[in-house]
């Protein structure tokens, strides 16, 4: 993408700053189908470092969701993730995005690994914040960031942080992922949030593989950016002190088993199969648990903040049912089926 020309517009408004802070969640969002397609397919006996690298990840993005949304009802927005455009077909360019990055559902390996790599690509030091169309996350939240300074400095803090500070997420129970939720209610605390949301993608200050926490499974060490914890598992190495992003991971070893993978078909789809299949009746379930998910954290984040507890039995039945996909032959000889991620309307579920 040619970041030489003309800029993005400015988010130059309250109803502008709404509309990306939307555009936020539905770009945190994206990450996690793909994620837990990866996750999912890995055997954890015999995978357990790989395993716990993605299951970390994932975990943060769903606090990332979290900040987004407490961004949104900040400044008197309506967090939506109970709708059709949360989950488009597959494949699908990364929401707001470069086109070229097309989220894929695939198993765990390189092109999964090369998928994340892309998502979570860290920004140059040189690389203009973008409100639409950016390059890279961080150019679009660094266009969020400036948005947010202005319309402070135009209007004051006051008018631009207009909601209810009871629909403010406190806190999330994320046993396998570092960082916290914070609470949204001024500039300092909003840039606080977005911080924590660049730091844990990329990594601190753009140029250290760390992102400033400990790591979850391994307490004595700092804890590098996703995008490093990806690298890790390409390379086979983790990040040791002193490493830095020019010099790559030259630490222990991580062992990666690509025969303890569950061989997933790329972008399953319940369209493949008759509709009274075993597997198309399986992946239509999937579907009806992940639009509960969808359901109950739109539902936590515009007013019931006590109800983000009911997710996590959710999130278990969900890792269930896609394991079960996981080991169903698909028909091909080759592969198994696998979760479809598709949206079933609220009339429609069962």
């Amino acid at each position: 993408m040619d970041t030489s020309a003309a800029p993005a517009p400015a988010i130059d408004s309250v109803e502008e700053l709404r509309r990306h802070l939307q555009w936020a969640i539905e770009l945190e969002h994206a990450t996690i189908p793909p994620y837990l397609c990866a996750l999912y397919s890995l055997d954890p006996g015999r995978n357990a470092e790989a395993a716990q690298v993605v299951g970390s990840v994932l975990a943060e993005e769903m606090l990332h969701l979290a900040l987004a949304a407490n961004l949104l009802n900040a400044v008197g927005g309506e967090p939506k993730l109970d709708a059709p455009e949360l989950l488009p077909a597959y494949p699908h360019p990364l929401p707001h995005g470069d086109a070229s990055v097309q989220v894929n559902l695939v198993p765990f390996g390189a092109e999964a690994l090369e998928l994340f790599l892309r998502i979570e690509q860290p920004e140059s030091a040189d690389a203009p914040p973008q409100a639409d169309g950016y390059r890279t996350i961080g150019q679009f939240y660094a266009a969020v960031q400036a948005g947010l300074k202005e319309l402070c400095e135009e209007l004051g803090e006051e008018t631009v942080f207009s909601g209810d500070p009871r629909r403010q997420i406190g806190e999330m129970h994320l046993r396998s992922g570092g960082g916290s939720v914070i609470p949204v209610h001024d500039l300092d605390s909003a840039l606080a949030a977005l911080a924590e949301i660049v730091e844990q993608g990329e990594g601190a200050a753009r140029t250290e593989v760390w992102d400033g926490d400990r790591d979850v499974f391994h307490p004595e060490r700092d804890e590098v950016a996703h995008f490093y914890r990806f690298q890790e598992l390409k390379n086979g190495r983790r990040y040791a002190e002193g490493d830095t992003p020019r010099s790559g991971p030259t630490g222990k070893e991580i062992k990666v088993d690509l025969d303890g993978v569950l061989p997933m078909r790329r972008n399953p789809s319940a369209a493949d199969y008759p509709e009274d299949s075993p597997i198309r009746r399986a992946q239509v379930e999937f579907d009806n648990t992940y639009c509960l998910l969808l359901y109950l954290l739109e539902d936590a984040f515009t007013g019931n903040p006590g109800g983000l507890g009911a997710t996590v039995g959710v999130m278990f039945q969900l890792k269930a049912q896609a394991q079960a996909l996981m080991k169903m032959p698909s028909g091909d000889g080759k592969t198994t089926a696998g979760p479809t991620f598709e949206y079933v309307p609220p009339e429609q579920r069962s």
